[in-house]
């Protein structure tokens, strides 16, 4: 599992690169509201990449033990994307909701891509 620890630190980098970016954005553009629904959006997608990485460590511990699983925390992400949406559809004057969307969509586009860039260029 030391190689799964390394995904999460790169993808975790990139993920901070691209709320850097969108907070630069935030400070710099008249886009006020779709940058803050992107930095929304991806704190929340953050916060469900680090809940998918201790959910599979927990997963790999317990069948390495020979144990039940119970989830691998499917509901609780959709939970926490829910409440995303729901704090965008509050203060729709604050967050864009397309941002929201987006942001949320970013671990796993993250994922994509580092998956896909590792697979073709590292192990050539």
């Amino acid at each position: 599992m030391p190689d799964f620890r390394k995904m999460y630190n790169r993808q975790k980098k990139w993920i901070f690169y691209l709320l850097s970016i969108y907070v630069l954005g935030w400070g710099f553009t008249d886009y006020k509201t779709m940058f803050l629904g992107l930095i929304l959006g991806t704190v929340f997608s953050f916060l469900n990449l680090w809940l998918l990485v201790r959910k599979t460590e927990k997963f790999d511990k317990a069948i390495s033990e020979g144990k039940k699983v119970r989830s691998l925390g499917s509901l609780q992400r959709m939970a926490t994307a829910g409440i995303a949406g729901v704090i965008a559809l509050r203060y729709p004057e604050y967050f864009h909701i397309i941002g929201v969307v987006i942001g949320l969509m970013t671990s796993y586009i993250v994922i994509m891509i580092d998956y896909f860039y590792h697979a073709l260029h590292v192990h050539k």
